[in-house]
Protein backbone atom coordinates (compact mmCIF):
# COMPACT_ATOMS: atom_id res chain seq x y z
CA UNK A 1 0.00 0.00 0.00
CA UNK A 2 1.41 3.36 -1.02
CA UNK A 3 0.05 6.86 -0.34
CA UNK A 4 0.64 10.35 -1.66
CA UNK A 5 -0.55 13.28 0.42
CA UNK A 6 -0.73 17.04 0.89
CA UNK A 7 -1.61 19.20 3.89
CA UNK A 8 -2.43 22.85 4.54
CA UNK A 9 -3.47 24.88 7.58
CA UNK A 10 -4.47 28.53 7.89
CA UNK A 11 -5.78 30.71 10.77
CA UNK A 12 -8.55 32.07 8.52
CA UNK A 13 -9.60 35.67 8.15
CA UNK A 14 -11.05 36.32 11.65
CA UNK A 15 -9.16 34.38 14.33
CA UNK A 16 -5.87 35.97 15.52
CA UNK A 17 -4.09 32.61 15.89
CA UNK A 18 -4.30 29.05 14.61
CA UNK A 19 -5.52 26.59 17.27
CA UNK A 20 -5.51 23.66 14.81
CA UNK A 21 -2.73 21.10 14.55
CA UNK A 22 -2.14 18.35 12.00
CA UNK A 23 0.17 15.45 11.23
CA UNK A 24 0.79 14.04 7.74
CA UNK A 25 3.43 11.34 7.44
CA UNK A 26 3.60 7.96 5.77
CA UNK A 27 0.87 5.78 7.26
CA UNK A 28 -0.53 8.33 9.76
CA UNK A 29 -2.67 11.40 9.05
CA UNK A 30 -4.65 13.50 11.55
CA UNK A 31 -6.26 16.88 12.27
CA UNK A 32 -6.96 18.32 15.75
CA UNK A 33 -9.04 21.46 16.40
CA UNK A 34 -8.26 22.98 19.81
CA UNK A 35 -10.64 24.95 22.01
CA UNK A 36 -10.59 26.73 25.34
CA UNK A 37 -9.18 30.09 24.40
CA UNK A 38 -6.28 31.22 22.24
CA UNK A 39 -3.36 29.76 24.19
CA UNK A 40 -5.21 26.78 25.70
CA UNK A 41 -6.71 25.60 22.41
CA UNK A 42 -3.38 25.80 20.63
CA UNK A 43 -1.68 23.82 23.40
CA UNK A 44 -4.44 21.17 23.53
CA UNK A 45 -4.28 20.39 19.80
CA UNK A 46 -0.48 20.32 19.76
CA UNK A 47 -0.24 18.04 22.82
CA UNK A 48 -2.83 15.66 21.33
CA UNK A 49 -1.09 15.42 17.95
CA UNK A 50 2.33 14.79 19.48
CA UNK A 51 0.93 12.07 21.76
CA UNK A 52 -0.83 10.47 18.79
CA UNK A 53 2.39 10.39 16.75
CA UNK A 54 4.45 8.77 19.49
CA UNK A 55 1.76 6.18 20.36
CA UNK A 56 0.42 5.22 16.91
CA UNK A 57 2.45 2.01 16.89
CA UNK A 58 0.19 0.64 19.66
CA UNK A 59 -2.93 0.99 17.49
CA UNK A 60 -4.83 4.08 16.41
CA UNK A 61 -7.69 3.85 18.92
CA UNK A 62 -5.28 3.39 21.83
CA UNK A 63 -3.15 6.26 20.51
CA UNK A 64 -6.19 8.57 20.64
CA UNK A 65 -6.83 7.50 24.23
CA UNK A 66 -3.20 8.27 25.07
CA UNK A 67 -3.67 11.70 23.45
CA UNK A 68 -6.76 12.26 25.61
CA UNK A 69 -4.80 11.48 28.79
CA UNK A 70 -1.98 13.75 27.63
CA UNK A 71 -4.38 16.71 27.27
CA UNK A 72 -5.92 16.02 30.70
CA UNK A 73 -2.47 15.78 32.33
CA UNK A 74 -1.27 19.01 30.70
CA UNK A 75 -4.35 20.90 31.91
CA UNK A 76 -3.87 19.53 35.45
CA UNK A 77 -0.34 20.97 35.51
CA UNK A 78 -1.45 24.54 34.79
CA UNK A 79 -4.65 26.10 36.24
CA UNK A 80 -4.74 28.56 33.34
CA UNK A 81 -5.35 25.63 30.96
CA UNK A 82 -8.29 24.10 32.82
CA UNK A 83 -11.20 23.31 30.52
CA UNK A 84 -9.12 23.12 27.34
CA UNK A 85 -9.91 20.40 24.83
CA UNK A 86 -9.50 19.36 21.22
CA UNK A 87 -11.16 17.32 18.53
CA UNK A 88 -9.24 14.51 16.84
CA UNK A 89 -9.82 12.86 13.48
CA UNK A 90 -7.15 10.48 12.22
CA UNK A 91 -6.46 7.85 9.55
CA UNK A 92 -3.84 5.13 9.57
CA UNK A 93 -2.91 2.08 7.53
CA UNK A 94 -3.93 -1.26 9.06
CA UNK A 95 -1.58 -4.13 8.33
CA UNK A 96 -3.13 -7.28 6.87
CA UNK A 97 -5.06 -8.64 3.92
CA UNK A 98 -7.11 -7.17 2.37
CA UNK A 99 -5.56 -3.69 2.64
CA UNK A 100 -7.51 -1.38 4.94
CA UNK A 101 -7.25 1.96 6.63
CA UNK A 102 -8.77 2.77 10.00
CA UNK A 103 -10.46 6.12 10.51
CA UNK A 104 -11.08 7.31 14.10
CA UNK A 105 -12.90 10.37 15.35
CA UNK A 106 -13.68 12.34 18.52
CA UNK A 107 -15.43 15.70 18.07
CA UNK A 108 -16.60 17.40 14.90
CA UNK A 109 -13.54 17.29 12.68
CA UNK A 110 -14.34 15.05 9.71
CA UNK A 111 -13.02 12.38 7.36
CA UNK A 112 -14.37 11.99 3.82
CA UNK A 113 -13.81 9.39 1.11
CA UNK A 114 -13.89 10.48 -2.53
CA UNK A 115 -14.33 7.41 -4.77
CA UNK A 116 -15.54 7.11 -8.38
CA UNK A 117 -16.81 10.69 -8.48
CA UNK A 118 -18.79 10.53 -5.23
CA UNK A 119 -17.99 12.10 -1.86
CA UNK A 120 -18.94 10.20 1.31
CA UNK A 121 -18.60 11.48 4.88
CA UNK A 122 -17.11 8.63 6.91
CA UNK A 123 -17.32 10.09 10.43
CA UNK A 124 -20.18 11.26 12.63
CA UNK A 125 -19.97 14.79 14.06
CA UNK A 126 -20.10 14.85 17.85
CA UNK A 127 -22.06 18.04 18.33
CA UNK A 128 -25.59 18.90 19.38
CA UNK A 129 -26.91 19.85 15.95
CA UNK A 130 -25.50 16.75 14.25
CA UNK A 131 -27.20 14.57 16.87
CA UNK A 132 -30.51 16.33 16.21
CA UNK A 133 -30.05 15.84 12.47
CA UNK A 134 -29.28 12.12 12.85
CA UNK A 135 -32.43 11.73 14.95
CA UNK A 136 -34.47 13.38 12.19
CA UNK A 137 -35.51 16.36 14.30
CA UNK A 138 -33.95 18.90 11.93
CA UNK A 139 -33.01 18.78 8.25
CA UNK A 140 -29.54 18.97 6.72
CA UNK A 141 -30.26 22.52 5.53
CA UNK A 142 -31.40 23.58 9.01
CA UNK A 143 -28.27 22.04 10.55
CA UNK A 144 -26.01 24.15 8.32
CA UNK A 145 -27.35 27.41 9.80
CA UNK A 146 -28.40 26.28 13.29
CA UNK A 147 -27.19 28.76 15.97
CA UNK A 148 -26.03 25.92 18.28
CA UNK A 149 -23.98 23.99 15.72
CA UNK A 150 -20.75 24.75 17.61
CA UNK A 151 -21.82 23.01 20.84
CA UNK A 152 -19.49 20.00 20.98
CA UNK A 153 -20.67 16.89 22.86
CA UNK A 154 -17.41 14.90 22.83
CA UNK A 155 -13.75 16.09 22.84
CA UNK A 156 -10.35 15.03 24.07
CA UNK A 157 -9.50 16.57 27.45
CA UNK A 158 -12.95 16.34 29.05
CA UNK A 159 -13.54 12.69 30.03
CA UNK A 160 -10.78 10.25 31.12
CA UNK A 161 -12.77 7.43 29.48
CA UNK A 162 -13.42 9.11 26.15
CA UNK A 163 -15.36 7.09 23.56
CA UNK A 164 -13.55 6.84 20.22
CA UNK A 165 -15.51 6.14 17.01
CA UNK A 166 -13.69 3.83 14.59
CA UNK A 167 -14.40 3.07 10.93
CA UNK A 168 -12.37 0.42 9.05
CA UNK A 169 -12.46 1.03 5.29
CA UNK A 170 -11.36 -1.26 2.44
CA UNK A 171 -9.21 0.79 0.07
CA UNK A 172 -8.48 0.70 -3.67
CA UNK A 173 -6.08 2.52 -5.93
CA UNK A 174 -7.63 5.85 -6.91
CA UNK A 175 -9.35 6.45 -3.55
CA UNK A 176 -8.86 9.94 -2.12
CA UNK A 177 -9.36 10.65 1.60
CA UNK A 178 -9.90 14.09 3.14
CA UNK A 179 -9.43 14.90 6.84
CA UNK A 180 -10.39 18.44 7.90
CA UNK A 181 -11.44 20.73 10.74
CA UNK A 182 -14.84 22.44 10.74
CA UNK A 183 -13.26 25.61 9.38
CA UNK A 184 -13.48 23.93 5.95
CA UNK A 185 -16.96 22.39 5.77
CA UNK A 186 -18.66 25.28 7.60
CA UNK A 187 -17.56 27.55 4.73
CA UNK A 188 -17.49 25.17 1.74
CA UNK A 189 -20.44 22.92 0.85
CA UNK A 190 -19.87 19.21 0.20
CA UNK A 191 -20.56 19.52 -3.54
CA UNK A 192 -17.85 22.20 -3.82
CA UNK A 193 -15.44 20.03 -1.81
CA UNK A 194 -16.12 17.16 -4.21
CA UNK A 195 -15.48 19.47 -7.15
CA UNK A 196 -12.01 20.33 -5.82
CA UNK A 197 -11.15 16.69 -5.12
CA UNK A 198 -12.28 15.78 -8.62
CA UNK A 199 -10.49 18.53 -10.55
CA UNK A 200 -7.20 18.95 -8.66
CA UNK A 201 -4.81 16.18 -9.62
CA UNK A 202 -2.19 16.47 -6.88
CA UNK A 203 -3.16 16.14 -3.19
CA UNK A 204 -1.15 19.24 -2.20
CA UNK A 205 -2.85 21.26 -4.95
CA UNK A 206 -6.24 20.03 -3.70
CA UNK A 207 -5.41 20.89 -0.06
CA UNK A 208 -4.28 24.42 -0.97
CA UNK A 209 -7.41 25.02 -3.07
CA UNK A 210 -9.74 23.86 -0.28
CA UNK A 211 -8.12 26.29 2.17
CA UNK A 212 -8.39 29.08 -0.42
CA UNK A 213 -12.11 28.41 -0.91
CA UNK A 214 -12.76 28.34 2.85
CA UNK A 215 -11.14 31.76 3.21
CA UNK A 216 -13.11 33.04 0.22
CA UNK A 217 -16.29 31.81 1.91
CA UNK A 218 -15.61 33.91 5.00
CA UNK A 219 -12.70 32.23 6.82
CA UNK A 220 -14.45 32.60 10.17
CA UNK A 221 -12.44 29.79 11.78
CA UNK A 222 -9.06 28.09 11.55
CA UNK A 223 -8.83 25.78 8.54
CA UNK A 224 -6.81 22.55 8.42
CA UNK A 225 -6.88 20.05 5.57
CA UNK A 226 -5.06 16.77 4.84
CA UNK A 227 -5.64 15.05 1.47
CA UNK A 228 -4.45 11.44 1.10
CA UNK A 229 -4.37 9.56 -2.23
CA UNK A 230 -4.10 5.78 -2.52
CA UNK A 231 -1.64 5.40 -5.41
CA UNK A 232 -0.88 1.68 -5.03
CA UNK A 233 -3.04 -1.06 -3.48
CA UNK A 234 -0.82 -4.04 -4.33
CA UNK A 235 -3.01 -4.92 -7.32
CA UNK A 236 -6.28 -5.23 -5.41
CA UNK A 237 -8.29 -2.99 -7.77
CA UNK A 238 -7.06 -4.96 -10.79
CA UNK A 239 -8.01 -8.27 -9.19
CA UNK A 240 -11.48 -6.95 -8.35
CA UNK A 241 -11.94 -5.71 -11.94
CA UNK A 242 -10.77 -9.05 -13.38
CA UNK A 243 -13.17 -10.97 -11.16
CA UNK A 244 -16.07 -8.83 -12.31
CA UNK A 245 -14.99 -9.02 -15.94
CA UNK A 246 -15.19 -12.84 -15.79
CA UNK A 247 -18.91 -12.59 -14.98
CA UNK A 248 -19.72 -9.75 -17.36
CA UNK A 249 -22.71 -11.50 -18.96
CA UNK A 250 -23.95 -13.22 -15.80
CA UNK A 251 -26.44 -12.10 -13.23
CA UNK A 252 -24.80 -10.33 -10.31
CA UNK A 253 -26.27 -11.53 -7.01
CA UNK A 254 -25.48 -8.88 -4.41
CA UNK A 255 -26.40 -9.10 -0.75
CA UNK A 256 -30.05 -8.59 0.21
CA UNK A 257 -31.18 -4.98 0.06
CA UNK A 258 -29.09 -3.90 -2.95
CA UNK A 259 -30.12 -3.48 -6.57
CA UNK A 260 -29.70 -6.57 -8.79
CA UNK A 261 -29.47 -6.82 -12.56
CA UNK A 262 -27.80 -8.42 -15.55
CA UNK A 263 -24.71 -6.90 -17.19
CA UNK A 264 -24.86 -7.51 -20.94
CA UNK A 265 -22.58 -4.84 -22.40
CA UNK A 266 -18.75 -4.75 -22.19
CA UNK A 267 -17.58 -3.32 -18.91
CA UNK A 268 -15.01 -0.54 -18.66
CA UNK A 269 -12.58 -0.32 -15.74
CA UNK A 270 -14.64 2.52 -14.23
CA UNK A 271 -17.84 0.44 -14.55
CA UNK A 272 -16.15 -2.46 -12.78
CA UNK A 273 -15.18 -0.29 -9.85
CA UNK A 274 -18.70 1.15 -9.62
CA UNK A 275 -20.21 -2.36 -9.71
CA UNK A 276 -17.82 -3.39 -6.94
CA UNK A 277 -19.09 -0.58 -4.74
CA UNK A 278 -22.74 -1.53 -5.34
CA UNK A 279 -22.14 -5.15 -4.35
CA UNK A 280 -20.14 -4.55 -1.20
CA UNK A 281 -20.89 -1.92 1.43
CA UNK A 282 -18.46 -1.89 4.33
CA UNK A 283 -20.39 -1.04 7.49
CA UNK A 284 -18.38 -1.49 10.73
CA UNK A 285 -20.06 -3.85 13.20
CA UNK A 286 -19.97 -1.15 15.89
CA UNK A 287 -22.08 1.17 13.74
CA UNK A 288 -24.68 -1.56 13.03
CA UNK A 289 -25.11 -2.14 16.76
CA UNK A 290 -25.32 1.59 17.36
CA UNK A 291 -28.11 2.01 14.83
CA UNK A 292 -30.04 -0.94 16.26
CA UNK A 293 -29.93 0.40 19.79
CA UNK A 294 -30.91 3.87 18.62
CA UNK A 295 -33.93 2.50 16.76
CA UNK A 296 -35.03 0.47 19.79
CA UNK A 297 -34.60 3.31 22.28
CA UNK A 298 -35.37 6.45 20.30
CA UNK A 299 -36.92 8.39 23.17
CA UNK A 300 -34.13 7.48 25.58
CA UNK A 301 -31.49 8.55 23.06
CA UNK A 302 -33.14 11.95 22.64
CA UNK A 303 -33.19 12.40 26.40
CA UNK A 304 -29.52 11.44 26.76
CA UNK A 305 -28.49 13.81 23.98
CA UNK A 306 -30.51 16.67 25.46
CA UNK A 307 -29.14 16.12 28.97
CA UNK A 308 -25.56 15.82 27.69
CA UNK A 309 -25.90 18.97 25.60
CA UNK A 310 -27.43 21.02 28.42
CA UNK A 311 -24.84 19.67 30.84
CA UNK A 312 -21.98 20.59 28.51
CA UNK A 313 -23.31 24.11 28.03
CA UNK A 314 -23.92 24.54 31.77
CA UNK A 315 -20.42 23.29 32.64
CA UNK A 316 -18.80 25.56 30.09
CA UNK A 317 -20.82 28.60 31.17
CA UNK A 318 -20.75 28.17 34.95
CA UNK A 319 -17.47 26.41 35.77
CA UNK A 320 -15.43 29.61 35.88
CA UNK A 321 -15.30 33.08 37.43
CA UNK A 322 -14.30 36.56 36.38
CA UNK A 323 -13.71 39.94 37.99
CA UNK A 324 -15.81 42.68 36.41
CA UNK A 325 -17.79 45.82 37.20
CA UNK A 326 -21.34 46.20 38.47
CA UNK A 327 -22.69 49.71 39.04
CA UNK A 328 -19.17 51.12 39.35
CA UNK A 329 -18.08 48.51 41.91
CA UNK A 330 -15.46 45.82 41.33
CA UNK A 331 -17.44 42.56 41.55
CA UNK A 332 -16.69 38.84 41.30
CA UNK A 333 -19.04 37.04 38.91
CA UNK A 334 -19.66 33.34 38.35
CA UNK A 335 -19.83 32.55 34.62
CA UNK A 336 -18.29 34.01 31.52
CA UNK A 337 -18.27 37.67 30.42
CA UNK A 338 -21.34 38.28 28.28
CA UNK A 339 -22.89 34.93 29.15
CA UNK A 340 -23.26 31.74 27.09
CA UNK A 341 -26.59 31.19 25.29
CA UNK A 342 -29.30 31.44 27.99
CA UNK A 343 -26.88 31.29 30.94
CA UNK A 344 -26.00 34.78 32.13
CA UNK A 345 -23.22 35.46 34.68
CA UNK A 346 -24.35 35.96 38.28
CA UNK A 347 -22.87 38.05 41.10
CA UNK A 348 -20.78 35.84 43.37
CA UNK A 349 -19.27 38.49 45.67
CA UNK A 350 -19.20 42.27 45.95
CA UNK A 351 -15.89 43.79 47.00
CA UNK A 352 -16.70 47.36 48.02
CA UNK A 353 -13.86 48.53 45.79
CA UNK A 354 -14.71 51.30 43.32
CA UNK A 355 -13.41 50.79 39.81
CA UNK A 356 -12.65 54.51 39.58
CA UNK A 357 -10.01 54.10 42.31
CA UNK A 358 -7.94 51.78 40.14
CA UNK A 359 -5.12 52.71 37.80
CA UNK A 360 -6.29 53.21 34.18
CA UNK A 361 -4.69 49.96 32.97
CA UNK A 362 -6.34 48.01 35.80
CA UNK A 363 -9.68 49.65 35.04
CA UNK A 364 -9.47 48.49 31.44
CA UNK A 365 -8.77 44.87 32.47
CA UNK A 366 -11.62 44.79 34.96
CA UNK A 367 -14.16 46.42 32.65
CA UNK A 368 -13.35 43.81 29.99
CA UNK A 369 -13.77 40.99 32.54
CA UNK A 370 -10.69 39.31 34.06
CA UNK A 371 -11.13 35.51 33.77
CA UNK A 372 -10.11 33.38 36.76
CA UNK A 373 -10.36 29.59 37.04
CA UNK A 374 -11.62 29.48 40.65
CA UNK A 375 -13.29 31.73 43.23
CA UNK A 376 -10.06 31.69 45.25
CA UNK A 377 -8.14 32.96 42.21
CA UNK A 378 -10.68 35.73 41.70
CA UNK A 379 -10.41 36.82 45.34
CA UNK A 380 -6.62 36.84 45.09
CA UNK A 381 -6.83 39.09 42.06
CA UNK A 382 -9.17 41.49 43.91
CA UNK A 383 -6.73 41.55 46.84
CA UNK A 384 -3.99 42.53 44.38
CA UNK A 385 -6.18 45.34 43.05
CA UNK A 386 -6.87 46.53 46.58
CA UNK A 387 -3.16 46.57 47.52
CA UNK A 388 -2.26 48.50 44.37
CA UNK A 389 -4.96 51.05 45.22
CA UNK A 390 -3.63 51.47 48.78
CA UNK A 391 -0.08 51.90 47.53
CA UNK A 392 -1.16 54.53 45.04
CA UNK A 393 -3.13 56.48 47.65
CA UNK A 394 -0.24 56.45 50.11
CA UNK A 395 2.28 57.61 47.56
CA UNK A 396 0.11 60.52 46.42
CA UNK A 397 -0.64 61.84 49.93
CA UNK A 398 2.89 61.70 51.35
CA UNK A 399 4.57 65.10 51.41
CA UNK A 400 8.24 65.95 51.76
CA UNK A 401 9.66 68.90 53.71
CA UNK A 402 13.03 70.40 53.22
CA UNK A 403 15.09 72.66 55.44
CA UNK A 404 15.96 76.00 53.87
CA UNK A 405 18.98 77.72 55.48
CA UNK A 406 18.11 81.10 57.08
CA UNK A 407 20.37 84.09 57.50
CA UNK A 408 20.25 87.44 59.31
CA UNK A 409 21.40 90.46 57.31
CA UNK A 410 24.27 92.41 58.79
CA UNK A 411 23.64 96.11 59.67
CA UNK A 412 24.98 98.56 57.16
CA UNK A 413 28.44 99.86 57.94
CA UNK A 414 29.56 103.47 57.57
CA UNK A 415 32.73 104.50 55.88
CA UNK A 416 35.56 105.49 58.26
Amino acid sequence: MRFDWGAASDPGRVRPANEDAAVAEDGLFAVADGMGGHAAGEIASRVAVEALRTSAGDGLVEAVRVANRAVLDRAAEDPALRGMGTTMCALALVEGEPPQVLVVNVGDSRAYLYRDGELQQLTDDHNLVAELEREGRITREEALVHPQRNIITRVLGNDPDVEVDEFPVDVFRGDRFLICSDGLFNEVRDDAIADVLRTKKGPQEAADELVRRANAGGGRDNISVVVVDVVDDDGRAKRASAALAGSASKTISPPAGTVTGTIEEPITDRDRLSARDERVEVVPEGRRRKLTVRSAAFTLALLVVAVAAVGSVWWFARNTFYVGVDDGEVTIFRGRPGGVLWLEPTVEQRTGLEVGDLAPARQEDVRAGKDEATLSDARSYVATLRRSTTTTTTSTTTTTTSSVPSFTPLPPTSAP
